[in-house]
């Protein structure tokens, strides 16, 4: 086990072929949203990057150096194109973006909330695990593990609407599939990219019920499509739903 955990810590490992040895939340998603799509390599969008950066800055401010940035106005210039073209990356934040990243960074770091429980002496980051929920084998990352809880680090372009979007992007499951893994309830430290305004929010157990259920529901589709004994063509998926 202690072998899997370091590996698990490099992120290409993780996200990479070795770590679909297992199941994880983002899985979740192309399962119960369209099946076909499970585990292809989905698009990086600026949102998704903007995420990364903030998370890398907050927890391991020592990779920032792995980014690369472009000082243009926009994506349309010329500028923008000859470095996307020199990349390996499929995007490339603006210092604009960056610049507002940092500001999201520094909002949280000076709250004294926000700072002395996720900064807290004893606390670990980007803490790699694996376990079984309902006879299969998952995985997962957390962002910070503390004593009691877990803390989840999320941006939002509105926290008014967070609670909307934390079931949009299955939240609900990744704070039920955590619990289950490492023993721990989950809260989510939130900023607003627009506004920088913060907000903490604890997962209920109607929350948690609701994000058990998708887990179960998700790994019936699995089992039909992608699992040992599938009963079902993933080519021959069709989606069914009443208007």
């Amino acid at each position: 086990m202690k072998k899997i955990i370091a590996q698990l810590k490099d992120d290409k490992a993780y996200y990479g072929k070795y770590g679909q040895q297992w199941l994880s939340n983002s899985d979740l998603y192309s399962l119960l949203n369209d099946p076909t799509t499970f585990r292809q390599e989905k698009e990086t969008t600026k949102a998704m990057i903007e995420g990364s950066y903030l998370h890398t800055a907050m927890l391991e401010p020592h990779k920032l150096k792995d980014y690369e940035i472009v000082d243009v106005s926009s994506r349309n210039t010329k500028a923008y194109k000859t470095a996307i073209s020199e990349s390996a990356q499929s995007i490339l934040l603006l210092q604009s973006e960056v610049d507002n990243i940092e500001k999201c960074v520094q909002t949280m770091k000076s709250n004294i909330d926000f700072c002395e429980n996720i900064y807290k002496l004893g606390n670990e980051f980007e803490v790699p695990i694996v376990g079984r929920i309902f006879g299969m084998d998952f995985k997962g990352k957390a962002d910070i593990v503390c004593e009691n809880t877990l803390i989840d680090i999320k941006t939002t372009g509105n926290i008014k609407d967070f609670k909307y979007s934390a079931r949009k992007y299955n939240y609900d499951s990744q704070a039920y599939i955590y619990k289950e893994l490492f023993g721990k309830h989950l809260e989510f430290y939130v900023v607003d990219k627009t506004t920088q305004q913060l907000g903490i929010f604890n997962p209920t157990e109607e929350f948690l019920d609701r994000g058990k259920n998708k887990v179960e529901n998700a790994l019936l589709v699995y089992n039909q499509f992608y699992g040992v004994d599938k009963t079902h063509d993933i080519n021959q998926y069709i989606s069914y739903e009443d208007l």
